[in-house]
């Protein structure tokens, strides 16, 4: 499995040619390379931080992907036009379902995206895409 840090980011699907639902053991190849990082998060959920590019984060009760998000070296884009350093206007001119939620600090799209910015720049950093489940109830229970 290669990480293709120039694909496109797809909204409730993947990034990198990463799909989201993935296991662990089907990533295991990329995960356990050298100079991949990985951190347990409130003993649910497990964290791999993949060559400055990408994180992976898997659910420890089912050992499936629910969320990836990019990191300053991904350079592929979402909608074609949304990347690492795009500033809120594009942001918003490419892609005008996005809404700024003030609690969390990050803008969201009902799409399944949500995009994480730089303060002092206010240019996009972060792209995170996640699986439909995210939202409901059951989501740590793992029943999906």
């Amino acid at each position: 499995m290669l990480l293709d840090i120039s694909a496109p980011i797809v909204p409730f699907e993947g990034l990198g040619k990463i799909k989201l639902y993935s296991t662990r053991e089907e990533l295991r190849e990329l995960i356990e390379k050298e100079n991949v990082k990985s951190e347990v998060i409130h003993n649910d959920w497990i964290r791999y931080d993949i060559q400055n590019s990408v994180e992976l984060f898997f659910h420890l009760k089912n050992n499936k992907l629910f969320r990836i998000t990019t990191l300053d070296d991904y350079q592929g884009k979402l909608f074609e036009k949304i990347g690492v350093g795009t500033t809120e206007k594009e942001l918003l001119e490419a892609e005008p379902s996005f809404v700024y939620d003030d609690f969390e600090e990050v803008w969201e799209s009902e799409k399944g995206i949500f995009i994480e910015t730089e303060a002092e720049t206010n240019t996009v950093r972060w792209i995170s895409v996640y699986i439909k489940e995210l939202d409901d109830k059951d989501f740590e229970e793992a029943n999906w």
